[in-house]
This record gives C-alpha cells, sequence and structure tokens, in this order.
C-alpha cells in the first residue's frame, strides 16, 4: 500500500462580500445645496432660523422620490402622533384601516424604521386576562426626542471639530 502525503491546506478566512450599507441603516442627505431641501445655512455658513416641517424630516428617512408609499405613510402617522402624543394600539389600528394601509406595510416596514432611529418611543404593556390567564402585551407608541439628540450630537461634534481646526490654523498662521 501506497502511502499517502496530506498537505494541510490553510483554511480561508470567510468574509461577507460588501455591497454598501444596507438601506434599513441609513438615511437619505441629498447634497446640502439640493433643490430637494431647504436652506439651512446663509453664505457664511451660519444657520438660519427657518425650521423643517415633517414631510421635509420625513423625506430623510423616508426618501420621497425612492419611496413614496411609506414616505406617505410616515407623515401621516407622525402628523397623528404630534397631535396625540401618544397613541396606543387600538389608535394605530383604526389608523391603518382608515388610511387603507397594509398592515405588513406599516409593522414591518414603516414603524421599525422609525423606531429604530428615535422618532417614536415603543413601549409594552403585559396584561394577564383573569378569564383565560392569557398574557397579552398592547403597544403604546410616545413621540420621541432620541432622533433630534442623536443628529444634534452629530453636528455639535462636527462644529467643535472644525472650529477647533480653525482656531490652530489661526494660531499658527499668528505666529
Amino acid at each position: 500500500m501506497g502511502e499517502y502525503l496530506t498537505e494541510e491546506i490553510p483554511k480561508e478566512k470567510k468574509t461577507i462580500v460588501s455591497r454598501g450599507v444596507p438601506s434599513n441603516e441609513t438615511l437619505y442627505l441629498p447634497a446640502y445645496n439640493s433643490a430637494e431641501i431647504r436652506n439651512f445655512q446663509d453664505k457664511e455658513e451660519n444657520i438660519t432660523r427657518n425650521l423643517w416641517d415633517i414631510e421635509e424630516i420625513t423625506n430623510f428617512i423616508f426618501p420621497k422620490k425612492y419611496q413614496p408609499k411609506y414616505y406617505e405613510i410616515a407623515i401621516n402617522f407622525l402628523k397623528l402622533l404630534a397631535q396625540k402624543l401618544t397613541l396606543v394600539g387600538e389608535d394605530i389600528s383604526v389608523f391603518v384601516k382608515s388610511n387603507n394601509i397594509s398592515k405588513a406595510t406599516f409593522y414591518n416596514r414603516v414603524l421599525p424604521r422609525i423606531r429604530k432611529i428615535g422618532i417614536i418611543k415603543v413601549e409594552r404593556e403585559t396584561i394577564v386576562a383573569q378569564e383565560s390567564k392569557r398574557k397579552f402585551r398592547p403597544m403604546i407608541i410616545n413621540i420621541s426626542k432620541t432622533f433630534g439628540n442623536y443628529l444634534m450630537k452629530i453636528g455639535d461634534s462636527w462644529l467643535a471639530i472644525v472650529d477647533d481646526a480653525r482656531n490652530k490654523k489661526q494660531i499658527q498662521t499668528k505666529l
């Protein structure tokens, strides 16, 4: 019988092929000087006092030109939430039915996205039905500042970096 020489073949490290950032992990940011958004700064880069409305803000989450259905659903839902501040399961069910929205679209696409980025806060209440001892957990949705705080932190941090860099440059040129 012959002897077989066995070579150890090095195992290749498995990697995931990059296809870019998944769409559910991104915000849509058109060019700062795009006709798609209103001006937010003057020529000296000072922020203007005008505020964007729900439609303009929602466009960053569900871009109107790429996701028009989700965009419309989100706008209508956020307007309702802005009026009431808190919505319970029954309110949400009425919203979905009265606007002729697919439950799957609302609960699987729109709601998780606006929750994940911090526009809403979802809470669950555990209730045990006495007659059947069955547990159920109705949903309570509140409007949230987390999205704004998140973006302000990014913006404030970038402004500090720019100011620091400009100050260092001024100090160097004075020396």
